[in-house]
């Protein structure tokens, strides 16, 4: 029985990427098609107010990257926020990227925010701090392409850090089964990223810019990101672990 796995999309692409990349919805589902547990998904833009019904179950909620903050006040958000609030006291899993990552460490104790070091961009490193027994393939580093100004500055008190660099030093956690969430975006390819940062250009700054261009000669892992994620939702259900 494949994993049901609901998308909820939290931005919509930017008008030009739209005729070839399509969604990010659609970006997760091309991703996840590529890993090895077999999964089926939904995908609903709670930007434009759309949620799945009440009589419908997910194995886990994955809530993409957007270009809003966090920690911004929209009324959207904050509908969002309630949303997940009841799943999590449910016990359902939840999956986060970027601002999914940074929405659910706030609502689960944590704190977020404009970080100092500025833009993130292109592809970058992160040393492994635990390895819980889901994440297989074992990987002592890890490479994923990235997009934002905002990061985790504290996690939740029951969260497990997974994933640091210098520069984002909460780059991936979990809160025991029910809980996964990521900086980076196991969804973007190369292409994808650079034409971000080409629209970008002005916004990040030439520094940020150029380093984030001579870094997509390198590979990344969001393959492995996404099998990981995968694993972590069949992790305890009988039959599924994968």
């Amino acid at each position: 029985m494949p994993l049901q796995i609901c998308i909820l999309e939290t931005d919509v692409l930017r008008p030009e990427l739209i005729d070839q990349y399509q969604s990010y919805g659609r970006m997760f589902e091309q991703l996840f098609a590529r890993q090895p547990i077999a999964a089926e998904f939904k995908v609903y833009n709670v930007m434009e107010g759309r949620y799945p019904p009440d009589n419908e179950h997910y194995d886990a909620y994955l809530v993409t990257g957007s270009k809003a903050d966090s920690f911004g006040t929209d009324a959207w958000i904050q509908t969002l926020k309630t949303y997940l609030l009841e799943r999590y006291n449910r016990g359902d899993k939840l999956l986060g990227v970027c601002f999914g990552h940074q929405l659910l460490a706030l609502l689960l104790g944590g704190k977020a925010g404009r970080a100092e070091q500025g833009w993130g961009v292109g592809v970058h490193r992160y040393q492994m701090a635990n390895k819980p027994s889901w994440m297989s393939p074992d990987l002592q580093e890890l490479s994923m392409l990235i997009s934002h100004q905002d990061q985790v500055t504290q996690l939740p008190g029951n969260a497990t850090l997974l994933a640091s660099s210098e520069f984002c030093p909460i780059a991936s956690y979990c809160i025991g089964d029910q809980v996964l969430c990521f900086q980076g975006h196991p969804e973007f390819v190369h292409d994808y990223s650079r034409a971000l940062l080409e629209a970008r250009q002005q916004h990040i700054g030439e520094t940020a810019y150029s380093k984030g261009v001579e870094s997509l000669q390198q590979d990344h892992q969001g393959h492995t990101v996404a099998e990981w994620m995968m694993r972590f939702v069949a992790h305890g259900r009988s039959g599924l672990n994968g």
